[in-house]
C-alpha cells in the first residue's frame, strides 16, 4: 500500500482482464512474448457484452475486476478489453490507483496499438474496426490525434463480429458475408484508408476473412503481438514494477460464468485446453 517500505512488497502474478473471451488473444501473445511470467487470467463471462453498456456500469464492473486481481496478489493488471480500455482505463488510474495503491499499475490495449500507427500508415489514413462501443467512444481517433494530428481515423462498427466468433460460425459463409459487409462500409467512407486496426481482441479468429476481404494494399494490425511488446518495453522502462513480477511460466484462468462453459469455447482462443475456476465480482 501507499507508503510501504519496499522489502514488504510481494511478488505477483500479471492480471489479464476481459468481460469475456477475447483478451485471451492477448494473452495468448503475452505469453508468447513473455513466457518466463507468470498470469493470471479473468474473463468477466457472466455480465459480457460490455459493450452496450453504459460508461458508468463499464466502469464499475472493470473497477471490480481490478480489485478482485489486486486482491490475488497482482502488482500489474492489463486490461485486455477494448471497451473497458476505452471507458473504464482513465478513471481508474487517475482516481481509484492513488486510494487503493499507488505503487500498483492499471495499462490498457489501445495506447499499444495507436502508437505504431505513423510508422505504420503510408497515407495517413486508418481505418478502426470495433465493437459498437469501442466505436461510440471515439477512443481509438481521441488518442490518434493527441500522438498524430494529421492522422485521419474512420471508424466502423461491427456488431456480429463477436457473436459469429462466439457461436463458433468464424469458418462459415454467414461470417463472409458479415466481415465483407462492414469492410466494404468502411472503405466507402475513406477509400485512402492502408491501415486496419483490429479494435477487438476477438477479431483475430476471423483474420484470415479479414485478409480475404481487405484491399491487398491494406495492413493489418492485431492488437495481441502490439500489446505483447509494449509491456515486454514497459518493464525493461520500470524495473521496479519488473522486480515485483513473479517468474514461473503458469497460467490460471478464472471466470464468473460455469468453468466447464468458459473452458470450452476458451480453448480456441488460446489453441490449448483451459481448465478455469469460477470466481464471483457481483
Amino acid at each position: 500500500m501507499a507508503g510501504a517500505d519496499a522489502s514488504a512488497i510481494s511478488v505477483g502474478r500479471i492480471g489479464v482482464f476481459d468481460s469475456g473471451y477475447g483478451g485471451l488473444t492477448i494473452l495468448r501473445e503475452l505469453r508468447n512474448t513473455l513466457p518466463e511470467y507468470d498470469y493470471l487470467y479473468l474473463g468477466d463471462n457472466a455480465r459480457a457484452p460490455y459493450g452496450s453498456r453504459s460508461f458508468e456500469i463499464i466502469y464499475k464492473y472493470t473497477l471490480e475486476a481490478v480489485k478482485e486481481l489486486f486482491s490475488r496478489g497482482c502488482p500489474l493488471v492489463i486490461l485486455a478489453c477494448n471497451t473497458a480500455s476505452a471507458k473504464a482505463l482513465r478513471t481508474i488510474q487517475q482516481r481509484d490507483l492513488p486510494e487503493i495503491d499507488p505503487s500498483r499499475r492499471v495499462l490498457g490495449v489501445i495506447r499499444p496499438t495507436v502508437e505504431i500507427l505513423n510508422d505504420v500508415s503510408a497515407s495517413g489514413h486508418v481505418g478502426v474496426l470495433g465493437t459498437p462501443g469501442t466505436v461510440a467512444s471515439h477512443s481509438y481517433q481521441i488518442e490518434t490525434v493527441k500522438l498524430f494530428p494529421k492522422m485521419t481515423v474512420t471508424e466502423q462498427s461491427c456488431p456480429l463480429w463477436v457473436p459469429i466468433v462466439e457461436n463458433s460460425e468464424a469458418d462459415g459463409d454467414g461470417a463472409d458475408y458479415f466481415v465483407k459487409k462492414y469492410i466494404d462500409e468502411l472503405m466507402a467512407k475513406d477509400a485512402d484508408v492502408d491501415t486496419f486496426v483490429l479494435g477487438c481482441t476477438h477479431y483475430p479468429l476471423l483474420i484470415e476473412k479479414i485478409r480475404k476481404y481487405a484491399p491487398e494494399r491494406v495492413k493489418i494490425l492485431e492488437q495481441g503481438r502490439l500489446v505483447a511488446e509494449s509491456l515486454k518495453d514497459y518493464l525493461r522502462r520500470h524495473p521496479e514494477m519488473d522486480c515485483r513480477l513473479s517468474r514461473g511460466g503458469s497460467v490460471e484462468y478464472l471466470t464468473s460464468e460455469n468453468p466447464e462453459k468458459f473452458d470450452s469455447l476458451a480453448s480456441v482462443f488460446t489453441h490449448q485446453e483451459v481448465r478455469s475456476c469460477r470466481c464471483s465480482l457481483d
